[in-house]
């Protein structure tokens, strides 16, 4: 018999989402996920500011390309739609959507491996 854990209290239900893997999982997405839109969007305004007040340091396109990789793609990719930035860009144009297939076709690989069809 398989007992599941049914949170009783307010702070019940945040240790059962926090303390489960799902929980840790769907916090550490959302968390890379926001990182990478608001990394791109940073790049975006740096990018802007060079032209008008000279040398500014910029994000490295190796950094975007790390954060995406990590499991930031669905937000490197909002960012490059909102921002309108890095979208000219032949890699990222089509490394980043690469990136966002490979992670959804390894996540259902997983799924499938690991019983998903019990």
């Amino acid at each position: 018999m398989k007992y599941t854990y049914l949170p009783e209290t307010h702070g019940d239900f945040i240790w059962a989402v926090v303390g489960s893997p799902w929980g840790l999982a769907a916090i550490y997405l959302a968390a890379v996920n926001v990182a990478a839109f608001l990394i791109f969007g940073v790049d975006k305004w740096k990018a802007r500011r060079k032209e008008t007040r000279g040398a500014v340091r910029r994000v490295p396109e190796r950094t975007l390309f790390l954060l995406a990789a990590l499991g930031g793609s669905v937000g490197a990719l909002l960012g490059m739609k909102v921002w309108r930035h890095k979208t000219l860009h032949r890699t990222f144009r089509f490394g980043i959507p690469a990136i966002l297939v490979l992670q959804i076709a390894l996540s259902v690989g997983l799924w499938l491996w690991f019983g998903g069809s019990r």
